[in-house]
């Protein structure tokens, strides 16, 4: 046999962005390491500086960084720390984005618009990005922007898991809070042990974002304790019209879950005004006390990561890690 063997062990690295680090700390806690010490600063014209204060060199890098408010500055930052990497000769980069920045952007509605998903997209190869992994995502389609493997987590486990202990699954309902989200709430309902399926029939003004019109539901929700299922809340108008809605049915109650607390504008006052029992996201988004109110409840989303960025790094299956929950 020609050439040479080694017996060189791999090396799993977690580094961060500035944008959510306590999310990356529990990560490397729960995989018995820590992040990576870096240097990242802002010149005074915007422009942003990243260095590695420790040797990649042949290692397997996860690149965690979160996209809520100021998501420009946090992608060129995120760009930037892959193209470090790069050329630091890290054997393998994982760009680890639980919250996919554009995600929305991921079809044309009108003439002359751009797909800026799918340019996001081309932006993490184009900087050296191998591997991309996120969470729930806005259409599952987007996997297919990337020329590379795509992680394609769920939260829904660690979401049902809680729900599971705040209501009477034998008097539940799942709704969706429009058509186009049915598929997950199906998964929800099989979860929850057949439960029934209802959604907000709702319009949407493709001209005028975060805005939209909540109609009726379709389903029977009537006396029921209802699960209200979505990817994110951002202004949080879809979901307090879709509680209000739900509730003018003549639901028990609502408890709203999403797996991305974008909570922009608006999004606190209507929250906390809407109705719902309870609103549950996880913390793939820095939320800050300012933006947390009583009946808000955050679960940890860095066991989750943890376990894929495991499964990734010793070669093993990360369906695997969902098939025994049903979804």
């Amino acid at each position: 046999m020609t050439g040479i063997i080694t017996s060189g062990e791999k090396r799993l690295i977690i580094v961060s962005g500035r944008a959510h680090p306590q999310l990356a700390k529990d990560v490397a806690s729960e995989l018995g390491t820590q992040v990576l010490s870096s240097t990242a600063y802002d010149f005074s014209n915007g422009e942003t500086y990243v260095r590695f204060n420790e040797s990649v060199r042949g290692c397997d890098v996860f690149v965690v960084q979160s996209h809520g408010d100021r998501v420009n500055d946090w992608l060129m930052e995120q760009f930037i720390m892959v193209d470090a990497l790069k050329r630091a000769s890290a054997k393998r980069i994982t760009v680890v984005a639980p919250f996919y920045p554009y995600a929305r952007q991921d079809k044309k509605h009108l003439g002359r618009e751009p797909i800026s998903a799918r340019l996001i997209a081309d932006l993490y190869k184009t900087a050296g990005a191998n591997r991309i992994m996120s969470i729930d995502l806005h259409s599952s389609q987007e996997q297919g922007f990337f020329d590379g493997p795509w992680d394609h987590l769920w939260a829904q486990p660690v979401l049902v898991d809680y729900i599971r202990r705040r209501i009477d699954t034998s008097n539940a309902a799942v709704v969706s809070p429009d058509a186009g989200r049915i598929r997950v709430a199906e998964r929800w309902a099989n979860a929850l042990g057949g439960t029934p399926l209802a959604f907000v029939h709702k319009t949407r003004d493709i001209t005028r974002p975060n805005e939209s019109v909540a109609n009726r539901v379709v389903g029977a929700v009537e006396g029921r304790s209802c699960v209200l299922v979505d990817d994110m809340i951002d202004t949080g108008g879809t979901i307090a019209k879709a509680v209000q809605v739900v509730l003018d049915a003549g639901a028990k109650d609502v408890i709203v879950t999403a797996t991305h607390g974008v909570l922009s504008g608006p999004a606190v006052d209507r929250l906390s005004t809407c109705g719902a029992r309870e609103i549950v996201v996880t913390d793939t988004l820095p939320i800050p006390e300012s933006k947390r109110f009583e009946r808000l409840t955050v679960l940890p989303i860095a066991p989750l990561l943890a376990r894929a960025i495991k499964a990734v790094f010793d070669d093993g299956s990360v369906t695997r890690l969902f098939d025994s929950e049903g979804v």
